[in-house]
């Protein structure tokens, strides 16, 4: 039988949706904040040239700058001052969190509540300025060398490092905006917004190859089902739950003695998300993003790295496997789900698992449990990933359907919708207060005083 909130959210609608006045600014915000975004992809660095820039990008396109293109809205392309996304701040805030974990001051920090959750932000954002620099600095010489700047020389160099760390440190705060004020996560919102802007263009592409008989109509249609089916994959193993059973004992407060519940611990397939498909992408891209605007001036070391690690290469798709595996079970056991935090946290509240002794049996109980999860969440999560590396390489497909975006696309929405639901099922409770309140006032008022 489905619960009073089931009901509720069932019962949801456009009027009630017209009836909550605060979210309706709270996606007017985000919307507005995501268009200054969208703008700011089109706003060029200083003292590049554009038609170098267009035909270099155009000979790229099917490559590295295709791949890359998609996760900065197009501003890498553009040469925008987003250029830079806002992959340094994820990258920061991963290795922040695994230094929390692993590192004695910062675990001590995590334990002092909303204090030490300041000052671990405060280091994300320090750890984001230095990445975003040498990243900048990286793509600003690499541009000199591939001739793509009017003036080359120190001021250049300068002015762009200060112009992408800039527009990282703005896309940065844009982010912290829109999770404050506005509606769903401001980080996923702004990589889902310029994955979502690229989609149409590569879908366009893809279709002009099929009109001009450079792939066949039926691997087309093939190719679009398949898209159909990754997303319906990726939208059941994210919802995948294993539910464990929890017993709360009797208690007794003063005279009256209380009957034990029974709750469930949910733990996902995939508890470590996304982040490690991106993490993995970051790492096994740099090489060929240094060498892609390096017009190929690569020494020796780079060559052979380039020629067994490049995309689509066989050694590449193994250790691209073999990092998301292990990011996978890193970051789980590490960040994601304690076991032993866990299996504390149910001692300290009196709750066990049936048939398991609290404490330290249901950690290795947990453990045991998440360790087989994990094997199915990173086996989903390479396959998804793999899978455009292999249609690109393989087959020769050029239309980019990248596993890592469509992860993204799929996990953001799913967690905007629930924050819609939410915030429309918090509405309606409190208009159902309101309403039993005014009743009971209206009572209070025509009833008769007694004598």
């Amino acid at each position: 039988m489905a619960s009073a909130a089931e009901q509720m959210a069932a019962n949801m609608s456009w009027g009630a949706f017209g009836k909550a006045t605060e979210l309706r600014q709270r996606i007017f915000f985000t919307i507005g904040l995501l268009i200054i975004y969208r703008l700011g992809t089109y706003i060029p660095i200083p003292g590049i040239d554009g038609a170098a820039l267009r035909e270099f990008m155009d000979q790229a396109q099917s490559g590295i700058a295709g791949v890359l293109g998609m996760f900065t809205g197009g501003a890498l392309s553009r040469m925008g001052v987003f250029a830079l996304g806002i992959m340094p701040y994820i990258s920061a805030s991963i290795i922040v969190q695994l230094l929390s974990s692993m590192w004695e001051p910062l675990k001590q920090l995590k334990k002092e509540g909303e204090q030490g959750r300041k000052k671990i932000n405060q280091y994300t954002r320090y750890g984001t300025v230095l990445l975003a620099t040498g990243q900048a600095f990286a793509l600003a010489n690499s541009l000199q060398a591939g001739d793509l700047v009017t003036n080359p020389g120190g001021f250049f160099i300068a002015a762009c490092v200060i112009t992408l760390v800039g527009g990282t440190m703005f896309l940065m705060w844009l982010g912290e905006q829109i999770t404050a004020r506005g509606i769903g996560n401001g980080i996923s919102l702004i990589i889902f917004v310029g994955i979502v802007a690229e989609i149409p263009a590569a879908l366009a592409q893809f279709l002009a190859s099929g009109r001009s008989g450079a792939i066949s109509p039926a691997v087309i249609i093939g190719v679009l089902v398949m898209v159909v089916a990754v997303i319906g994959f990726v939208v059941f193993m994210e919802r995948a739950l294993r539910k464990i059973h929890i017993q709360y004992p009797r208690r007794q407060v003063g005279m009256k003695v209380y009957d034990g519940g029974s709750s469930h611990l949910p733990i996902k397939v995939n508890p470590a998300g996304v982040i490690p498909a991106i993490f993995a992408s970051a790492l096994l891209l740099l090489p060929t993003t240094i060498s892609t605007f390096s017009s190929g001036q690569a020494g020796p070391v780079m060559s052979v790295v380039l020629a067994y690690f490049g995309p689509g290469q066989p050694l590449y798709l193994l250790f691209f496997t073999a990092m998301i595996v292990f990011f996978t079970f890193f970051y789980t056991r590490e960040v994601a789900f304690k076991t032993d935090e866990v299996a504390d946290n149910l001692k300290s509240q009196n709750g066990f698992v049936p048939g398991i002794r609290p404490g330290k049996k249901t950690a290795e109980y947990l453990d045991y449990v998440v360790v087989r999860l994990l094997v199915v969440g990173s086996s989903y999560l390479a396959a998804v990933s793999l899978l455009p590396e292999i249609l690109r390489s393989q087959l020769a497909i050029p239309f980019y359907f990248g596993g890592t975006s469509v992860l993204i696309v799929v996990s953001v929405t799913m967690d905007t919708i629930q924050q819609v639901q939410s915030h429309l099922l918090a509405h309606q409770y409190e208009g159902l207060i309101e309403k039993s309140q005014l009743r009971g006032k209206k009572r209070s008022k025509k009833a008769p005083s007694r004598r």
